[in-house]
């Protein structure tokens, strides 16, 4: 039947429209429903199916990590990248912002990101699924790309990245297919009241339901994969259990005795605890070096490659030493610095075994996860405590300190020195080979630049008139410290007391006392002396080999 002259509803709307699916005669006159609009899923939920498969693909690849090393995690993996990418002032800012805590933040900007990258994928895949499976197989690719170009990866670093990918777009597909569908609908043509009633858009109740409780339970199972992953690593547990169980020999010579005057009252500890101990590095995951199967060769511009192991290691002449050891970014006045007791085989005992050839200048340190340093070659064969490391403040080295084996170089920032977790020295030169940090614009040789700082007062104090005692610490690793003076509000400089010295490879405290009077605020600053004289106060920045400038504070008397 033809459709009446004048109705307001297309044919084509009266033969196909749910309302009239199987009729062949025209709807009646009155108010019908409006016609559906395209049935669409809320964003909020698009991006929910996006982050919970973005969540089960990084469960499932810390899972399959747990085989595969924790080095293969593709967070891990992509952090460790974008460590290797980030450029000097990036990492300059990161290190004297937070310190200690640059990984911690760079793991929760790292996850931020890809929750705001998976989101997208779901919103994506909503409209086209082509489009937010290229955004997950684009992640997973990265992912792969990162795992396989660390330094000691094998092609079984890609399979958690892989397995995660594929487990991301199976969630992704499964959840997308069950979006609620919100329908928007008008009002039939020519009505006033807008909405027919009891005609609700997006009325899925049901449909809803069933999606929230898929994607919950797909955000469940990918948070506990992650938490098994993260505490299920077993070469962790096995590594420090076999810590645990060392005891280190006595050292054949021990360490001076520690002058009883080291301690300044007031200033943090001479001897910095190993769990205070300052940790830069590059490594988002600690390396799990099993001692029993540690080896280090000595091998390039010798006459004879060397291999050494655990049990030849102990079993050598061992020394102690105290060492300050000095991160280069740590900034004028800055805290990235502690001195603790070592024990250890000199290097240049070691080194005397290979004997390097005439040309070589520099010896290239690798620690177990390609990490490099380069450390001029008479720094390790003069007189100094250079050594290679096994104890620290009389126990097994920290597990994140470098266990089973470091090297700890008095007189060097430790980006040229300090490797942890070390398994290689090549004997080379400056000119045919380059370490990590310097490839990056940092200098090569690193000496530690002679500085001080306040300790007490506070920078920002309010004080009380009278004596105040002013002190802190300075440090000139195998040079030692002479003197300290402090100036107020760049008047002369006046000389401090100096704390005992517990040798030329270890800081120095320092204390002043001051008689104040005039209220108001006043400037603190502070320098020190080696042998060859007074600290530079010109300001320069870490990058490349050291900050320099005097320390200050600005306190308020009255």
């Amino acid at each position: 039947m033809r459709p009446e002259i004048g109705t307001r509803e297309p044919l084509a709307f009266a033969l196909f429209s749910p309302e009239h699916e199987g009729m062949t005669t025209a709807a009646p006159p009155g108010p019908t429903r409006a016609p559906a609009g395209p049935r669409h899923a809320p964003v909020w939920a698009a991006a929910f199916a996006g982050l919970a498969a973005g969540i089960v693909t990084v469960g499932v690849g810390a899972l399959v990590a747990v085989v595969a090393g924790a080095s293969t995690d593709p967070l891990v993996a992509v952090g460790s990248a974008f460590v290797d990418e980030t450029p000097t002032w990036l990492k300059d800012f990161a290190a004297s912002t937070f310190g200690t805590a640059d990984k911690a933040v760079l793991m929760i900007g790292e996850v931020v990101v890809l929750a705001a990258l998976a989101a997208l994928a779901g919103v994506l895949a909503a409209r086209r699924w082509v489009w937010g499976a290229a955004v997950v197989v684009v992640l997973g690719l990265v992912a792969m790309a990162a795992a396989l170009g660390r330094p000691d990866a094998s092609w079984t670093a890609m399979v958690p990245s892989l397995a995660g990918t594929v487990a991301g777009l199976w969630t992704l597909k499964a959840l997308v297919d069950r979006l609620p569908r919100e329908a928007a609908r008008g009002t039939r043509r020519g009505a006033t009241d807008g909405e027919v009633p009891g005609d609700r858009a997006g009325a899925a109740g049901p449909d809803r339901r069933r999606f929230l409780q898929a994607a919950g339970a797909a955000t469940a199972l990918g948070l506990v994969g992650v938490a098994v992953g993260r505490v299920a690593g077993a070469a962790g547990r096995a590594v420090t259990a076999v810590r645990d169980t060392i005891r280190l020999p006595a050292a054949r010579v021990t360490a001076a005795p520690v002058p009883a005057g080291v301690q300044v009252e007031g200033v943090g500890p001479w001897a910095t605890p190993p769990d205070d101990f300052y940790r830069i590095d590059t490594a988002l995951v600690v390396p799990q070096v099993d001692p029993t199967t540690w080896t280090l060769r000595v091998h390039g511009l010798v006459e004879r490659e060397v291999e050494l192991t655990w049990d030849e290691l102990l079993a050598s002449d061992l020394v102690e030493a105290w060492v300050t050891l000095c991160c280069v970014s740590n900034p004028v006045g800055g805290d990235l610095v502690g001195n603790q007791k070592w024990l250890g085989l000199p290097v240049r005992e070691l080194l005397a075994r290979a004997r390097p050839t005439g040309d070589a200048d520099m010896v290239l340190s690798r620690s177990a996860d390609g990490w490099t340093a380069s450390t001029p070659l008479t720094a390790l064969t003069d007189e100094r405590d250079a050594l290679l490391a096994v104890g620290m403040g009389g126990a097994p080295l920290p597990v994140e300190h470098g266990f089973p084996v470091r090297l700890v170089v008095p007189g060097l920032y430790g980006y040229v020195s300090a490797t942890k977790w070390v398994t290689e020295l090549e004997v080379t030169r400056f000119a045919d080979a380059t370490a990590y940090w310097t490839d990056r614009g940092w200098s090569p040789r690193g000496p530690v630049k002679t500085q001080s700082r306040i300790d007490v007062p506070r920078d920002g104090a309010q004080l009380d008139a009278g004596e105040v005692v002013v002190a802190g610490t300075a440090w000139a690793q195998h040079r030692g410290i002479t003197r300290v003076q402090v100036q107020v509000d760049r008047g002369p400089w006046q000389d401090a007391t100096l704390a005992e010295s517990g040798g030329i490879d270890s800081w120095r405290q320092w204390s002043w006392r001051w008689t104040v009077d005039e209220p108001g605020r006043h400037e603190l600053r502070v320098r020190a002396f080696d042998p060859d004289g007074p600290q530079t106060g010109a300001v320069a920045d870490v990058v490349p080999d050291g900050a320099t400038g005097y320390d200050f504070v600005q306190v308020s008397v009255g």
